[in-house]
């Protein structure tokens, strides 16, 4: 090869390494040179085209993934801020021409009180179903978003139960609760109500299988009495402070008669219990009817119990606050541990509320979750709730409430 025709940069006998080609022309050559063309770049490396061929197919790839991601279902369950209800306040119900505002707690038979700010209950919105599954892709949005979480299917709908199934156990549970919270406001303010503990089911195999019927109304339980001021919690407390050792003496109510029954309570995941469901039932001194539609599930019973205080009793019990909270109710006013407070806390926030009452068993989900603006209390008792509240109205000193993470 003459000089003029190898690579400017390559030294004689070695391979053209380089990208740019240069020629050296001989004297006089200028642009008549003949003879073989001489080019001013050389081709491309095969790694570079080797690299291009793994970009376009990553590319291809990741479009292919994303379009999967956005089709395929998971199987998971977003929790999302659901709507909030004033229970001093009203729903609108009904739809077009028909639709009006419906106050949520009516009272009759008893002198009611003007009320004034929110007692606002909180509710979680599920996205998904037990046959209509999110997208990847919303799963991992709802992954890094504060306010959501996800959650298996089966934490909400258990292999075999259909949607109709739970949304008519959390229609239910909602019904239950708002019983509880009615018999919880009327002891809290000092009534005693009558009481019946309904067997609605027998396990079968318990220890109530055999002895203890459906229909019966349990009256008493090792000679405590459960027909004044008592609840299922009730029942469920006695039980398992009698233990497993020996038998114990079940007295109901069985088609006009008085039986007394020996039944000896059995151990499950710790726990002594009878192995039977019972409704509660109770005789109120006057009328009180809830009229929220459209929303299942126990976790407003401390909220209503405070919204019918406020309505029963002179003055605002929230001193006029913007006040949310949530909890599941007994009757005796044991407030109890919900799901979603992290989706409640946000949705109390975004609602306006400024005072939030977290029931004490979910203080370890509430650290670390509280959003600008909310101050969260910890509540045990409806007692408890009520105390707060008061303080809270009358401007009081804060600093000795109970608190999640104090």
């Amino acid at each position: 090869m003459p000089p003029w025709e190898r690579p400017k940069c390559c030294a004689q006998g070695e391979q053209p390494r380089c990208q740019a080609w240069a020629t050296t022309l001989p004297p006089g050559a200028g642009a008549h040179l003949e003879g073989p063309r001489v080019t001013l770049f050389a081709p491309a490396p095969r790694r570079r085209s080797r690299a291009r061929r793994v970009g376009w197919a990553f590319l291809i790839g990741a479009v292919v993934l994303g379009l999967l991601a956005s089709l395929l279902p998971s199987p998971y369950l977003i929790e999302v801020p659901g709507p909030v209800y004033n229970t001093i306040g009203t729903q609108q119900q009904g739809t077009g021409k028909d639709a009006k505002d419906v106050k949520l707690i009516q009272v009759s038979g008893h002198e009611t009180y003007p009320t004034a700010g929110a007692l606002d209950m909180l509710t979680v919105g599920i996205q998904g179903d037990a046959t209509n599954r999110p997208s990847w892709t919303s799963v991992i949005r709802a992954i890094f978003t504060r306010s959501q979480a996800v959650i298996p299917v089966e934490a909400i709908y258990p292999s075999g139960t259909t949607t109709e199934q739970v949304n008519e156990r959390d229609s239910a549970d909602m019904q239950a609760s708002q019983q509880s919270a009615v018999a919880a406001a009327l002891i809290q303010q000092g009534n005693d109500l009558p009481t019946q503990l309904e067997v609605s089911a027998v396990q079968e195999g318990s220890a109530a299988d055999g002895a203890i019927e459906k229909g019966d109304v349990i009256t008493a339980f090792d000679g405590k009495s459960l027909t004044t001021n008592a609840d299922a919690t009730s029942l469920r407390e006695a039980v398992a402070q009698h233990g497993t050792s020996r038998p114990a003496t079940v007295t109901v109510e069985r088609g006009g008669a008085t039986k007394e029954l020996r039944v000896t309570p059995r151990s499950e995941q710790g726990t002594a219990l009878l192995g039977v469901g019972v409704t509660e039932r109770y005789d109120f001194p006057f009328k009180v009817s809830i009229r929220l539609q459209d929303v299942g599930g126990p976790s407003a019973g401390m909220m209503f119990a405070l919204g019918i205080i406020d309505e029963i009793t002179p003055g605002k019990l929230n001193g006029g606050k913007h006040v949310a909270g949530t909890g599941t109710i007994t009757a005796d006013g044991e407030v109890g541990p919900i799901g979603g407070i992290r989706q409640k806390l946000y949705g109390a926030a975004d609602a306006g509320a400024t005072v939030f009452l977290a029931p004490a068993d979910n203080c370890d989900e509430v650290v670390g979750h509280v959003p600008d603006g909310l101050d969260v209390y910890s509540v045990a008792t409806l007692d408890q709730a009520v105390t707060d509240l008061q303080t809270i109205a009358d401007g009081k000193s804060t600093a000795k409430l109970a608190r999640c993470g104090s």
